[in-house]
Protein backbone atom coordinates (compact mmCIF):
# COMPACT_ATOMS: atom_id res chain seq x y z
CA UNK A 1 0.00 0.00 0.00
CA UNK A 2 1.26 3.31 -0.84
CA UNK A 3 2.40 5.59 1.99
CA UNK A 4 -0.53 7.65 2.46
CA UNK A 5 0.95 10.65 4.14
CA UNK A 6 3.99 10.79 1.39
CA UNK A 7 2.99 14.79 -0.15
CA UNK A 8 0.42 15.79 2.63
CA UNK A 9 2.80 17.97 5.09
CA UNK A 10 3.95 19.58 1.38
CA UNK A 11 0.04 20.15 0.39
CA UNK A 12 -0.33 21.54 3.79
CA UNK A 13 2.32 23.79 3.11
CA UNK A 14 1.54 24.94 -0.11
CA UNK A 15 -2.34 25.53 1.48
CA UNK A 16 -0.69 27.53 3.87
CA UNK A 17 0.95 29.34 1.77
CA UNK A 18 -1.96 30.41 -0.68
CA UNK A 19 -4.50 30.78 2.15
CA UNK A 20 -1.76 33.78 3.06
CA UNK A 21 -2.92 35.88 0.01
CA UNK A 22 -6.36 35.59 0.72
CA UNK A 23 -8.54 37.41 3.26
CA UNK A 24 -9.63 35.40 6.03
CA UNK A 25 -12.63 34.54 8.15
CA UNK A 26 -12.33 33.20 12.00
CA UNK A 27 -14.35 30.51 12.05
CA UNK A 28 -14.67 29.40 15.55
CA UNK A 29 -16.62 26.50 14.73
CA UNK A 30 -14.05 24.72 13.01
CA UNK A 31 -11.41 25.89 15.32
CA UNK A 32 -12.99 24.11 18.01
CA UNK A 33 -13.75 21.42 15.77
CA UNK A 34 -10.14 20.99 15.08
CA UNK A 35 -9.05 21.27 18.68
CA UNK A 36 -7.30 24.68 17.92
CA UNK A 37 -6.89 27.65 21.02
CA UNK A 38 -7.44 31.07 20.37
CA UNK A 39 -5.27 31.01 17.93
CA UNK A 40 -6.24 28.47 15.77
CA UNK A 41 -2.82 26.58 17.44
CA UNK A 42 -2.73 23.16 19.40
CA UNK A 43 0.00 20.95 20.59
CA UNK A 44 1.53 17.54 18.54
CA UNK A 45 4.76 15.30 19.67
CA UNK A 46 6.62 15.46 15.95
CA UNK A 47 8.79 12.70 16.06
CA UNK A 48 11.99 12.18 13.66
CA UNK A 49 12.98 8.62 12.34
CA UNK A 50 16.32 8.21 11.94
CA UNK A 51 18.58 5.01 10.68
CA UNK A 52 18.76 2.60 13.68
CA UNK A 53 21.32 0.36 15.13
CA UNK A 54 19.80 -2.93 13.39
CA UNK A 55 22.52 -3.81 10.80
CA UNK A 56 21.99 -7.13 10.64
CA UNK A 57 18.82 -7.78 9.41
CA UNK A 58 18.03 -9.91 6.30
CA UNK A 59 16.51 -8.26 3.12
CA UNK A 60 13.04 -10.27 4.30
CA UNK A 61 13.35 -9.47 8.20
CA UNK A 62 13.11 -5.56 6.38
CA UNK A 63 10.56 -6.01 4.07
CA UNK A 64 7.98 -7.66 6.86
CA UNK A 65 8.90 -4.88 9.00
CA UNK A 66 8.25 -2.42 6.64
CA UNK A 67 5.07 -3.92 5.83
CA UNK A 68 4.13 -3.74 9.52
CA UNK A 69 5.53 -0.35 9.82
CA UNK A 70 2.94 0.87 6.98
CA UNK A 71 0.13 -0.99 8.40
CA UNK A 72 0.92 0.32 11.72
CA UNK A 73 0.81 4.40 10.16
CA UNK A 74 -1.91 3.45 8.19
CA UNK A 75 -3.73 2.21 11.96
CA UNK A 76 -2.86 4.99 13.47
CA UNK A 77 -4.03 7.32 10.95
CA UNK A 78 -6.92 5.54 11.08
CA UNK A 79 -7.56 6.21 14.81
CA UNK A 80 -6.86 9.49 14.29
CA UNK A 81 -3.43 9.14 16.28
CA UNK A 82 -0.68 10.17 13.48
CA UNK A 83 -2.02 13.30 11.52
CA UNK A 84 1.19 13.12 9.08
CA UNK A 85 4.01 10.50 8.07
CA UNK A 86 5.95 10.75 5.57
CA UNK A 87 9.63 9.98 4.32
CA UNK A 88 12.65 12.23 3.76
CA UNK A 89 15.02 11.91 0.70
CA UNK A 90 18.11 10.84 0.63
CA UNK A 91 20.02 13.18 2.87
CA UNK A 92 23.27 12.66 5.28
CA UNK A 93 21.49 12.81 8.31
CA UNK A 94 20.49 9.48 8.75
CA UNK A 95 17.20 10.89 9.06
CA UNK A 96 14.52 8.54 7.14
CA UNK A 97 10.96 10.28 8.05
CA UNK A 98 9.39 11.97 9.98
CA UNK A 99 5.84 11.32 12.35
CA UNK A 100 3.78 14.15 13.52
CA UNK A 101 0.90 12.99 16.52
CA UNK A 102 -2.43 14.42 17.61
CA UNK A 103 -1.46 13.88 21.24
CA UNK A 104 0.17 16.20 23.82
CA UNK A 105 2.98 14.26 25.64
CA UNK A 106 6.07 12.99 24.60
CA UNK A 107 5.17 9.51 27.02
CA UNK A 108 1.58 9.30 25.18
CA UNK A 109 4.38 9.20 21.71
CA UNK A 110 6.17 7.20 23.00
CA UNK A 111 3.96 4.56 23.48
CA UNK A 112 2.47 4.61 20.37
CA UNK A 113 5.82 4.47 17.76
CA UNK A 114 6.62 1.49 20.36
CA UNK A 115 3.42 -0.34 18.42
CA UNK A 116 5.92 0.27 15.53
CA UNK A 117 7.90 -2.90 14.44
CA UNK A 118 10.05 -1.28 12.34
CA UNK A 119 11.24 0.92 15.35
CA UNK A 120 10.48 -2.19 18.02
CA UNK A 121 13.47 -4.05 15.59
CA UNK A 122 15.89 -1.04 15.55
CA UNK A 123 15.37 -0.72 12.43
CA UNK A 124 14.41 2.88 12.87
CA UNK A 125 15.30 4.98 16.05
CA UNK A 126 12.85 7.73 17.15
CA UNK A 127 13.15 11.42 18.61
CA UNK A 128 10.28 12.66 20.00
CA UNK A 129 9.72 16.78 21.19
CA UNK A 130 6.18 18.88 21.23
CA UNK A 131 5.37 20.82 18.74
CA UNK A 132 2.98 24.02 18.89
CA UNK A 133 1.53 24.61 15.05
CA UNK A 134 -1.73 25.12 13.28
CA UNK A 135 -4.74 23.12 14.13
CA UNK A 136 -5.41 23.05 10.47
CA UNK A 137 -2.94 19.94 10.55
CA UNK A 138 -5.87 17.85 11.77
CA UNK A 139 -7.46 18.76 8.29
CA UNK A 140 -4.72 17.10 6.20
CA UNK A 141 -5.79 13.13 6.73
CA UNK A 142 -9.54 13.53 5.57
CA UNK A 143 -8.41 15.77 2.78
CA UNK A 144 -5.60 13.39 1.58
CA UNK A 145 -8.01 10.36 1.66
CA UNK A 146 -10.10 12.53 -1.37
CA UNK A 147 -6.85 13.60 -3.47
CA UNK A 148 -5.41 9.65 -3.41
CA UNK A 149 -6.49 7.37 -5.93
CA UNK A 150 -7.36 3.96 -4.72
CA UNK A 151 -4.99 1.22 -5.31
CA UNK A 152 -5.89 -1.58 -8.53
Amino acid sequence: MKNIFSFAFMFFITGLLSAQETETVYDEKLAKELGGDDNGMKTYIFCILKTGSNTTATKEEKTKYFEGHMANINRLADEGKLIVAGPFMKNDRNYRGIFIFNCTTVEEAQKLVETDPAVKAKIFEVELTPWYCSAALMAVPPTHKKITKPNK
